[in-house]
């Protein structure tokens, strides 16, 4: 059914939610980092994950890793005012500009007690995740993948007696030869 062309006839009012991961490039100086969050935390955006290590020791650059979500439009702003900060080389959409390789590492402390400890040791294997530590109270268990893969492994662990976790957030890296 056809609806007129009027403001009152509003095709879809709750907009389209994305998620994004952006790779920010930024000089690797003191108030880089707090600039970059402060431009979150200033216009009400959010941070779902957020990682930053030193990439280029000659050129004094660090790499910022951020994982947001919002409006197609909403995404597009957060891309220009980062672009705009000072410190702030370059800003890739690993989730638009080029299909990107996502993978997060987690930590995860759980009792070492009888069927339990069997149980998680048998979910370690399945999930491919590596035993750090072993107590005789607890094992901690290392994970690598992509953030659907944690979070199975973390729910599946729960009833065995999780006591505690960590994890890194997620780093990112574009597909093929394109190089940023």
């Amino acid at each position: 059914m056809n609806q007129p062309a009027s403001a009152y006839f509003l095709a879809d009012a709750s907009p389209r939610i994305v998620r994004a991961t952006l790779a920010v490039f930024v000089d690797n100086e003191a108030g880089a980092l707090a600039r970059v969050v402060g431009l979150f935390s200033g216009r009400g955006y959010n941070i779902e994950s957020l990682t930053v290590a030193e990439t280029d020791h000659q050129k004094h650059t660090s790499r910022i890793t951020i994982v947001t979500s919002g409006t197609p439009r909403i995404i597009e702003q957060i891309k220009a005012q980062l672009g705009r900060l000072v410190p702030v080389h370059k800003v890739v959409d690993l989730s638009l500009d080029s299909p990107g390789i996502e993978r997060e590492l987690v930590l995860v402390k759980v009792r070492n007690q009888g069927e339990q400890r069997a149980e998680a040791l048998r979910l370690t294997e399945v999930f491919r995740a590596r035993v750090i530590d072993i107590t005789l109270d607890s094992l901690v268990l290392e994970l690598t993948g992509n953030n659907s893969k944690i979070e199975r492994f973390i729910e599946l662990l729960v009833p065995l007696g999780l006591v505690e976790l960590a994890r890194t957030g997620v780093v990112a890296i574009s597909r093929g030869g394109d190089l940023t």
